[in-house]
């Protein structure tokens, strides 16, 4: 089962100068418990992003760059390639950015998307999927709070 994880805006707004748009602290618990112990497949900017890799997941980063090379990520050139290597991680996590999203939908099984609830200034999105191809099968909301300044829904998606 091949799951894409993300938290976008109304508009699907994803990020902004390679960066977050929100702090949502509730949302990282979320993302920590569910791909611990599975391969995590990112973009080289995305991966850039971290001030250090994210403990107890093997990092795969597709890149154009042959000569990549950084800490303890594995580097590949296209999602078929992650995915070869991420063949024995029975739920592998697509984790972003918009373009690796985009590559990586034609080969999800399930999405989990958290979809806050605003609009935001943005310059990476998650891509539009189709509902005729995508079913809805869980709804959990989380309110505004001392600690997050947006309300979001947790969607989990799979496809039909």
């Amino acid at each position: 089962m091949i799951t894409m994880i993300a938290a976008a805006g109304e508009n699907n707004e994803l990020g902004k100068d390679n960066g977050m748009i929100w702090h949502l602290p509730d949302d990282f618990k979320r993302f920590r418990k569910l791909t611990t112990g599975h391969y995590i497949i990112m973009g080289r900017k995305t991966f850039d992003s971290f001030d250090k890799p994210l403990p107890g997941r093997p990092h795969l980063v597709i890149t154009h760059n042959k000569d990549y090379k950084k800490g303890v990520a594995i580097v590949v050139q296209s999602m078929e390639e992650a995915l070869k290597i991420a063949k024995d991680d029975p739920q592998p996590f697509i984790i972003g950015g918009g373009e690796i999203y985009k590559l990586g939908l034609p080969f999800a099984d399930k999405i989990e998307l958290t979809r806050v609830h605003g609009t935001f200034d943005a310059d990476a999105f998650f891509p539009e999927f189709s509902k005729d191809e995508w079913k809805l099968i869980s709804e959990v909301e989380h309110g505004t709070d001392e600690r997050h300044k947006y309300s979001f829904t947790y969607e989990t998606w799979v496809r039909k």
